[in-house]
């Protein structure tokens, strides 16, 4: 078994948290440098999973012999120069989400994956409705919703906050057309009913100047609250309400309505309720069908030749940042944005 030699360009929290630590518990994996975006920072990552190797630079780690993967554990602006620079140096590539700044960005990743297809591609998913995803789809290819008219998300539940400096999912320099957690619980609903056709947005920045790190006064260009309308290809029409102004709203909720049936998924779990029912009742998880975190795991089989990456492939990235962007583009221009015309 060949060994996998694996940099990690960007050590944020779901890369320590995660990926570096599920990628050394997988036999045959060696992670082998690491570049962070300081060499302090770089070396205390090193210290505490034990690698061998700091680079001053993320290109020349990415050039390096000493590797064949890539992870980039960094923020949005970085997704797509290491990936094109990994796959020129014919390395498979796992990227954090989101996958990239814009449009233009995600395909030219995915013409990049696809001009190698012996390379291994992935995009690190959306986590929240793993447990679910499959229980889901099952239920509505059995019928249960009949034909699906209708979905509503709400993701929110704070109050603004006016104080706090300017995070990075505030910074359009480095999350560029990503909205708050608007491509997170759209790639969800894709996994369920596929994608949108025409989008329809309006938001608004309660807060338009935040402090950066530095103390500095920046403008924000990222709306605090956010509503879309979707027309799906499926049929359904689609409501995405995220926010960081819905006080007491309470946590994160998805909605599917259809013509014989109901789904709702909140805290973790499935419900639902058909015609004739008074109300939904908690349907419960099959064990062989919950789904969990293998997101490490996946990749590893992928590049081993055991299976293919499904979550997530560089093509339904390319579809979550064309329905961030046309959401954004619908928000400034004031005009339904029909995901086909997006140059």
């Amino acid at each position: 078994m060949e060994t996998i030699r694996v940099g990690v360009v960007g050590a944020g929290a779901n890369t320590v948290a995660q990926h570096i630590p599920n990628l050394q518990a997988i036999e045959g994996v060696e992670i082998v440098s690491v570049c962070n975006r300081t060499r302090e920072s770089s070396e205390r990552v090193a210290r505490q999973f034990h690698i061998p190797r700091v680079y001053d630079n993320w290109r020349e780690l990415v050039d390096a012999p000493d590797t064949n993967a890539i992870v980039i554990g960094t923020w949005p602006y970085m997704h797509c120069p290491v990936t094109l620079a990994a796959l020129q140096a014919n390395k498979h590539v796992m990227t954090e989400a989101r996958m990239a700044m814009n449009v233009r960005e995600a395909r030219q990743m995915l013409e990049a994956a696809r001009a190698r297809p012996h390379l291994v591609t992935q995009i690190v998913p959306s986590p929240f409705t793993l447990k679910v995803d499959n229980t889901i789809k099952r239920l509505i290819a059995e019928g249960y919703l009949g034909e699906v008219l209708a979905i509503e998300v709400r993701a929110g539940g704070t109050f603004v906050d006016r104080e706090s400096p300017l995070h990075w999912r505030q910074d359009f320099d480095l999350s560029g057309f990503n909205t708050m957690t608007l491509g997170i619980w759209y790639e969800a609903v894709m996994r369920w009913v596929g994608e949108a056709k025409r989008v329809t947005a309006m938001g608004k920045t309660f807060v338009p100047m935040r402090r950066d790190a530095s103390g500095n006064l920046r403008a924000v260009r990222i709306p605090d609250h956010l509503e879309v309308i979707a027309e799906m290809v499926c049929g359904a029409v689609a409501h995405l309400q995220i926010s960081a102004v819905t006080g007491l709203a309470g946590g994160p909720e998805v909605w599917l309505f259809g013509s014989e049936g109901t789904l709702r998924f909140a805290d973790g779990k499935l419900s639902g309720g058909r015609r004739g029912d008074a109300s939904l009742t908690e349907i419960p998880i099959p064990p062989e069908e919950e789904g969990r975190w293998r997101v490490e795991e996946e990749f590893v089989n992928a590049i081993r030749g055991k299976e293919k990456i499904r979550l997530t492939t560089f093509e339904d990235g390319v579809k979550y940042m064309e329905f961030t962007e046309a959401a954004i583009r619908s928000m400034a221009e004031g005009r339904a944005i029909a995901i086909g015309d997006l140059l």
